[in-house]
């Protein structure tokens, strides 16, 4: 019953399992034979089946011969009505209209996909058609499917829940009566990393400047970093998912720490703006190696991190003495790397957006592992921090100068805030 080969009308048993059968091939590379058997089921009385025929065919000839001749095949899946295949054929009619450069054409067929779209993807739909709508020059319909795409979005709950943490932290250390055994047990100090109180490395985030040495410069060395975390941790934690985003804000604070251990000549230091300087690199790096597609209020502090991270490192080296530089440098290096290696998982990519059918599949029949890169790029940050913290604890290494003097703190300060949306 499962015969390609014999003639006549099939039933619907029949023609799902040659679907089934056509599909596994057409994932395994088996582009010719995945046809034949699309090619047979295709004229089922049954037009869910046959638009799931019409689908696969058009992903094979795209494989073959390119977009001009699928996108008919893609277009005619679409027609047959709300079948279960209508959502995927008009998501492949918009973005070979894309590629073709019609751009009203890859709109009018993304409100197509729109409509039909499961909860999971309206967000990257609706940011898709924001994009498109900015493109052809709709910018009021873009500003809407911009905000509908920002409000289909999970609430950044793992920044505000740092920043809520840190604050508390560090307010309570201002007042507690114990203030100096708390600073005492959680700040940097040179003495305590090498010793192994590795901890340090991440703790010295919750603690800002002493409000009694400076209250007017405690509060707004806590202030400016809670402000700067606001800003750009939900854009970060938007674009890699809250479990990333804990990553990656881990591995900038150890980063910031490893820096100012390594190259510093500061006893001891406290603030976060090591790990906020990491974000930033993320950000700087991911916007320009994998372009991500993210809202207007997003984009608008997309576009001034470089001068925010060129402002603050010419800041901080005039200032000297009060300025973690190497804290900043460190976080920032830890942060480049890891938007550079690490493409966004929570937002669209115009690096991926319009991904050819199948090409994931592609590649994993290659034998080509874009995870296991990734993991790797992050194993080798993880060795580097590694390696700095032998050399960092050598007692016989010289120590640099030019980073801080004992109890330096790490600020960020942000240029023009009326111009960053908050």
């Amino acid at each position: 019953m499962t015969d390609p080969t014999r003639p006549g009308p099939l039933d619907r048993a029949t023609a799902l399992s040659l679907l089934e059968r056509a599909d596994a091939l057409f994932a395994s590379g088996e582009e010719e034979s995945a046809g034949s058997l699309y090619r047979r089921v295709f004229g089922h009385a049954d037009p869910d089946v046959s638009a799931a025929a019409l689908l696969g065919i058009g992903n094979v000839v795209y494989r073959s011969e390119g977009d001009a001749a699928a996108l008919p095949v893609w277009q005619q899946a679409a027609d047959l009505g709300e079948t279960p295949s209508a959502y995927p054929a008009w998501r492949q009619v918009a973005a070979a209209q894309v590629r073709l450069g019609d751009l009203p054409a890859a709109l009018r067929a993304y409100r197509e996909a729109e409509r039909r779209a499961p909860p999971e993807d309206r967000q990257e739909i609706a940011s898709r058609l924001g994009w498109l709508s900015k493109e052809t020059g709709d910018r009021r319909s873009a500003r809407r499917y911009f905000a509908r795409s920002r409000s289909a979005g999970p609430l950044p709950w793992l920044t505000y829940l740092i920043i809520a943490v840190t604050v508390g932290v560090s307010v309570t250390a201002w007042f507690a009566p114990n203030s100096n055994e708390i600073y005492a047990a959680l700040a940097y100090t040179r003495a305590g990393v090498a010793a192994g109180e590795y901890w340090r490395l991440w703790t010295v985030t919750l603690l800002h400047f002493p409000f009694q040495q400076d209250p007017i410069f405690a509060l707004m060395h806590l202030g400016f970093n809670m402000y700067a975390l606001y800003l750009v941790g939900p854009i970060v934690e938007q674009l890699y998912g809250a479990r990333l985003f804990g990553l990656i804000y881990l591995l900038a604070a150890a980063g910031g720490s490893v820096g100012t251990f390594v190259f510093g000549s500061g006893a001891e230091g406290v603030g976060a703006s090591g790990a906020i300087f990491g974000l930033f690199g993320v950000l700087f790096a991911a916007s320009r190696a994998h372009r991500p597609m993210v809202d207007r209020r997003s984009q608008a502090i997309l576009g001034q991190v470089g001068f925010v991270i060129v402002f603050n490192l010419l800041l901080g080296f005039s200032l000297g003495g009060i300025i973690d530089n190497f804290a900043h440098l460190g976080g920032l290096v830890s942060g480049l790397w890891l938007g550079f290696i690490l493409p966004p998982t929570g937002a669209p990519t115009l690096a991926g957006m319009w991904q050819r059918p199948g090409a994931t599949a592609a590649v994993e029949s290659t034998g080509g592992s874009p995870t296991l890169l990734r993991v790797l790029g992050v194993a080798a940050l993880v060795v580097a921090l590694v390696v700095g913290l032998l050399i960092g604890s050598d007692p016989s290494r010289p120590v640099a100068g030019g980073s801080a003097p004992p109890g330096s703190s790490a600020v960020v300060v942000l240029p023009r805030p009326d111009m960053l949306p908050g």
